[in-house]
């Protein structure tokens, strides 16, 4: 049976204070005996707040984690974090493959693929990002696209351990932006994905992330295919984030 989720990707945002308020209301409301029922809550945070995050929501019913993690378990890579690392600090996610990881710092879905490897091998959970760009919808290559990067994670990982993952579809044409695609779309592209996922596609939650929001969070989630959300900005205010994870229950 496939969970529902709703992750917070905090990107490169937040101070210890910041965090503190943020992580505070968050355990309050979404991770004690009001928490949404049936919908497992995450935050992923920048590196050197996994500490403080840790301190903040251990006891309670919310995960942490990541937003990258190096493919390899240790060696001489200086600036990278390894998955054994995050796991020490009681991460249950990492985020592979975000299409800015993709843009800014030419990962390819080799590496990605690679990363998830590492990820699953320390006990993490991968949430895999694929998505396509404005100019790939509008030639009619998002399932190429797509379906090319989840191809190659299929092929480096297998079925029984890509079970083990979370997928995440992310249009980079709608992440950070405040276009989101319909519902619609959303659907017929996570329908696409979970297709391509074969007998994994019955346990894996298939996630959206581009710019969901409280007043469309539920037009979204309301999607038969549509396991929950990888939410960028509006996990960074509790107003938004709360109404978007009770929108998934």
């Amino acid at each position: 049976m496939r969970a529902k989720r709703v992750v917070g990707n905090w990107k490169m945002h937040g101070s210890l204070g910041r965090n503190a308020e943020l992580l505070g209301e968050c355990a309050r409301r979404l991770g004690g005996q009001d928490r949404p029922v049936g919908v497992e809550v995450a935050v992923c945070v920048p590196f050197p707040y996994l500490a403080q995050t840790q301190a903040a929501l251990a006891g309670t019913a919310l995960a942490w984690g990541a937003q990258d993690v190096s493919a390899h378990a240790q060696g001489a890579y200086t600036g990278e974090v390894a998955a054994p690392m995050l796991a020490e600090f009681g991460a249950r996610y990492v985020i592979v493959g975000h299409s800015e990881r993709r843009a800014w710092h030419g990962e390819t879905s080799a590496l990605v693929a690679a990363k998830a490897a590492a990820a699953l091998a320390a006990g993490l959970t991968p949430i895999v990002c694929v998505g396509e760009s404005l100019e790939e919808r509008e030639s009619g290559m998002t399932e190429t696209v797509v379906g090319g990067q989840l191809s190659v994670c299929i092929e480096t990982l297998g079925l029984d351990l890509l079970a083990r993952c979370v997928v995440a579809y992310e249009p980079v044409w709608a992440i950070g932006t405040g276009r989101n695609a319909t519902p619609e779309q959303a659907q017929a592209v996570h329908a696409f994905l979970r297709r391509r996922l074969g007998k994994a596609g019955d346990v894996v939650s298939v996630l959206y992330g581009g710019s969901v929001k409280p007043s469309n969070a539920a037009a979204l989630f309301a999607m038969p295919d549509v396991d929950g959300g990888l939410i960028g900005g509006a996990a960074l205010s509790i107003e938004d984030f709360e109404p978007v994870c009770r929108a998934c229950a």
